[in-house]
């Protein structure tokens, strides 16, 4: 437990010293450039101190602009600790192979005991390339060591802005920060996507469903659906009309996500069930704090999932 303690208060004095980041400009790189235009540098930058000491509201809509590196921190983009996953430093071969591939990540954060005493970070390449398909034959049967596998994390505080985190990312080279609270406790989790997603918007690789995909049926009145999928066409296919109901005006409703926002009045979390009012049932799959990703329709009728 001792070692716990003490790892917490490193991590929360890590935080607090990214909190205050140094200007270098030897080390400028493509991110430093794009960024130091927008660093307060004093109490006499007028109109820009006043704009960065505005409140800010977790609802307010944001879009996606450079300036977002300024104004918007960390806590308006990290995964909550609810939502984060991980893996205990006891994990097995077996069970971290299975983490990588329900979840899809290339990388997970490593704790001993509770997520509140992380102890690094375990990437797919590095099991890969030491026990999976470039290991040679006669390792097959290695002995399995996390802890040689372990790479350092950020920790960063809440408050700091997104543009100092990532230019601390590119800097150090890490993809990966952990939000740590004033009591070194784990708050959230942000990777380096979370952030130039909000300069220049969604970004999805080869591994994200084709937009054509829009659903797929898993059993007869239930399916599972991104939350993009056009509400007209998911209509066409079920038969089912989700945009009738009193209250729901369809001339602001294009995606089966805005359905599920407007009905809820707000960002509804994972594993989240919302009613419609005609009976089909919204429960939200994959998303986060800003919006929903996939979502599983149960028509009326359909049996539980």
């Amino acid at each position: 437990m001792g070692e716990s303690s003490e790892e917490s208060s490193t991590a929360a004095h890590s935080a607090r010293q990214y909190s205050q980041p140094e200007d270098d400009p030897a080390e400028a790189g493509f991110f430093e450039r794009v960024i130091r235009p927008f660093r307060r540098h004093g109490p006499d930058d007028g109109a820009e101190a006043d704009m960065n000491s505005a409140p800010r509201h977790a609802n307010q809509a944001q879009s996606h602009d450079i300036l977002n590196l300024r104004r918007m921190r960390v806590e308006d983009v990290a995964i909550p600790k609810a939502d984060i996953v991980a893996v205990p430093d006891t994990v097995t071969r077996e069970g971290l192979v299975e983490q990588f591939r329900d979840t899809g990540f290339s990388r997970l954060p490593v704790y001993s005991e509770t997520l509140d005493s992380p102890v690094g970070m375990v990437h797919l390449k590095d099991f890969a390339l030491r026990h999976g398909f470039c290991a040679p034959q006669d390792d097959a049967q290695q002995e399995f060591a996390l802890s040689e596998m372990l790479r350092p994390l950020l920790y960063v505080p809440p408050s700091m802005s997104i543009g100092v985190l990532l230019q601390k990312m590119q800097s150090e080279r890490k993809h990966m920060a952990l939000v740590i609270d004033e009591y070194g406790g784990v708050d959230g989790l942000v990777t380096i996507e979370d952030l130039i997603e909000q300069v220049i918007g969604e970004i999805e690789d080869e591994h994200d469903t084709e937009d054509e995909d829009y659903w797929t049926l898993e059993q007869p009145g239930q399916y599972l659906a991104l939350a993009k999928t056009p509400v007209e066409e998911f209509e066409a296919e079920t038969g089912v009309s989700l945009t009738d109901a009193e209250d729901i005006d369809p001339e602001e409703i294009d995606t089966l996500g805005g359905l599920v926002f407007m009905l809820s009045g707000r960002v509804p979390v994972r594993g989240e069930v919302v009613q419609h009012p005609s009976g089909p049932e919204f429960e939200v799959v994959d998303g986060d704090l800003r919006r929903i990703k996939r979502l599983r329709v149960r028509l009326s009728g359909s049996a539980d999932g």
